[in-house]
């Protein structure tokens, strides 16, 4: 499936989830981001305890990466409805725009808005990738989601923020854990590196003589690779171009990404500080860590970076937390891997989600759930519908856990 942000399907989508949660008893505020809040009432008036995530996919899905948070918090708005439960505070779920910065090139954008991070103009100004001309702002006033409220978490203050979630990786299936508690999430920046040669010919230029962008730019994320795992961090490009693109032309310049991800801020700044330093000396002709063994060594290139994204590492709530870890063991009593272990495991979440955000300005934790192969992101993405549930269940007895808690402390926000 492909739902891109502020699409025809992503509008689509949109309509179901306001029509959906008005029949279970909730208003509906939209703000400026597009961000949609569904809240039904409490006995007192304060934040809502907010379920969150995304309907917007990848280009090629999956289905259940950020569509199952808001699935299940619906869910959760149905069983309440239903069972005629009527909760200390406001209880509500969230519709995070562009979460996925798969049409427009920011991930977890609108979040970042709301929490006073990305600026609402360079929001709103971001234009469709692929050479696409129309902006933010276009769309969200052509579906009709250009909402009247301020995109700000003083105009739409959350009470916390649970956030179930798939995996996306494979820990939890490896190890037989029905449950992660998220205690985090690591730190990661993105760049976008530019490396300068010179176009010549492929047939007339030997190989000291060649300027060889491509070439070298190979080399940098080798290296890049190199280090990460030597500091027990990730390193990746998935964006690669190169011009001219001409068969008998070596090529004169190259644009990659890097992506740079590790638990800790420090670590992974002195990862990239190493990488710049060995960048550095690779471009201009050094055989860095034996790259060029076995090659011949060409005439010097230049590297350029520009920081495009910098999220430090962030950590949950601890009450939060507790809420999941404490109904995860309710629900699966005393259950057991086949080597004995507990079945619901502290975890860090290797990728970016809205609770990054909402953990700026709220209390917030995440519930993964298994997903096969670790696959996500993938039109093989899936959930076995009992580990869908047992996620459902989790996000409904930790909202409701985290309400009482608020209760009995006497204040709209516990931490």
């Amino acid at each position: 499936m492909s739902r891109l942000s502020l699409s025809a399907a992503d509008q689509h989508a949109r309509h179901w989830f306001v029509d959906i949660v008005k029949s279970l008893g909730c208003t509906i505020k939209i703000d400026a981001m597009g961000n949609t809040f569904a809240v039904r009432p409490g006995r007192r008036d304060a934040p809502a305890t907010f379920a969150g995530s995304h309907l917007d996919t990848q280009p090629t899905g999956g289905r259940y990466d950020g569509i199952l948070g808001v699935c299940a918090g619906v869910e959760m708005l149905r069983v309440l409805e239903e069972k005629g439960v009527e909760t200390e505070f406001p209880v509500g779920v969230i519709n995070w725009t562009n979460e996925e910065g798969a049409r427009f090139p920011i991930s977890m954008v609108a979040s970042g808005v709301w929490a006073g991070e990305v600026p609402l103009e360079k929001a709103h100004s971001l234009k469709e990738v692929g050479g696409g001309t129309k902006t933010m702002k276009e769309d969200l006033e052509r579906i009709g989601y250009l909402g009247e409220m301020e995109a700000s978490y003083e105009a739409m203050p959350l009470g916390a923020h649970f956030e179930l979630h798939i995996e996306q990786g494979p820990i939890l299936e490896s190890t037989s854990k029905k449950i992660g508690a998220v205690q985090g999430v690591q730190a990661y920046r993105w760049h976008t590196i530019t490396v300068h040669g010179r176009d010549t010919h492929t047939g007339t230029t030997s190989f000291p003589h060649r300027s060889d962008a491509l070439l070298t730019a190979s080399r940098l994320i080798l290296h890049s690779h190199n280090l990460a795992t030597k500091h027990g961090c990730l390193a990746s490009t998935g964006i690669l171009n190169l011009s001219p693109g001409s068969t008998n032309t070596v090529p004169g310049t190259v644009v990659f990404s890097l992506d740079i991800r590790c638990p800790e801020d420090e670590t992974l700044r002195v990862c990239e500080e190493e990488m710049k330093r060995d960048f550095e000396r690779i471009t201009a002709g050094e055989d860095v860590a034996g790259l060029m063994q076995g090659g011949t060594k060409g005439k010097p290139c230049t590297v350029s970076w520009r920081l495009d994204m910098d999220s430090p590492a962030t950590n949950f709530d601890n009450d939060c937390i507790r809420c999941v870890e404490d109904t995860a063991h309710a629900l699966l009593g005393d259950a057991k891997t086949q080597e004995g272990e507990e079945m619901v495991l502290r975890m860090t979440s290797g990728a970016g989600h809205d609770s990054v955000y909402t953990s700026r300005w709220a209390p917030t934790s995440m519930i993964f759930v298994p997903c096969r192969d670790g696959v996500s992101h993938n039109p093989a993405e899936y959930c076995k519908p009992e580990d869908c549930a047992n996620g459902a269940q989790v996000l409904l007895g930790a909202v409701l856990r985290y309400d009482r808690l608020r209760a009995e402390r006497g204040a709209g926000n516990v931490s």
